[in-house]
């Protein structure tokens, strides 16, 4: 009887990393000597290419993972070489995204947080990035920005608007990481990459991911019936996980 053909998949922020640092090094090497000789490995993240290549210590990442599914999948690498591209701009057309871009900036303008720095609405190739406080803060300020967050719920209420907003634009949206959340069309989460493995003959697809309550960024993978989810809470947690699924 052949072994299981098994893929691990992992998110990057508040999984593999502390939320938009690098890797540790020992969690690096952990996954690169202990875990890849037992399965294939793969990373889905929200994030572009640029900003995971950052946070996983270069672009040989896409050597080091047989898999990396950027911006949610809708650009991804298999075994070192780029293998697909899709992107919002071509689904939404241009005139839909700047009235719905438009109203954002208009609804930004009128809440008071604590600090406000810049960059508020990335562009992205498969999704539009949303940051109230904006994206060129310190981590001091991120940190700060959360707790307030958390207390004031400034993201989920301002998804809430843009929902009642845009009813029939074909949009969903998804809270991760600290200061921002995610704005893409239907089906464009992060099960948006399994359409890229279904046909690689796994046996099993192990997910991991920290965001995986209802709004998280994790969960419709984590759910997914083609996934086996992992929650985990840090990447140490990660580490501990994969040590009690292979027996190390």
């Amino acid at each position: 009887m052949s072994p299981k053909k098994i893929l691990c998949l992992f998110d990057v922020d508040g999984t593999l990393t502390k939320p938009r640092l690098a890797i540790a090094p020992e969690l690096d090497e952990f996954i690169q000597t202990k875990i890849k000789p037992l399965c294939t490995l793969g990373i889905v993240g929200g994030s572009d290419f640029k900003k995971i290549a950052e946070q996983m210590n270069g672009e040989d990442v896409i050597f080091r993972f047989d898999y990396v599914f950027s911006e949610n999948g809708l650009v991804f690498y298999k075994f070192g070489k780029e293998a697909g591209r899709q992107s919002i701009q071509n689904f939404m057309g241009e005139e839909k995204l700047q009235t719905f871009i438009n109203y954002v900036l208009g609804y930004l303008s009128k809440i008071v947080l604590p600090v406000k720095r810049g960059t508020f609405v990335e562009f992205r190739q498969g999704m539009i990035n949303i940051s109230p406080i904006g994206r060129s803060c310190s981590q001091e300020e991120r940190d700060s920005f959360e707790k307030f967050d958390k207390e004031f719920q400034v993201r989920k209420t301002m998804i809430e608007a843009l929902r009642k907003q845009f009813p029939e634009n074909g949009l969903s949206y998804s809270i991760g990481g600290q200061i921002s959340f995610d704005v893409f069309p239907h089906g464009w989460d992060k099960t948006y990459c399994l359409k890229h493995l279904e046909k690689e003959g796994y046996d099993e697809i192990h997910f991991f991911g920290d965001k995986t309550e209802v709004g998280g960024n994790d969960h419709e993978i984590f759910n997914d019936p083609r996934t086996i989810g992992h929650k985990v809470t840090s990447p140490e947690d990660t580490k501990k996980q994969l040590e009690k699924l292979f027996d190390l």
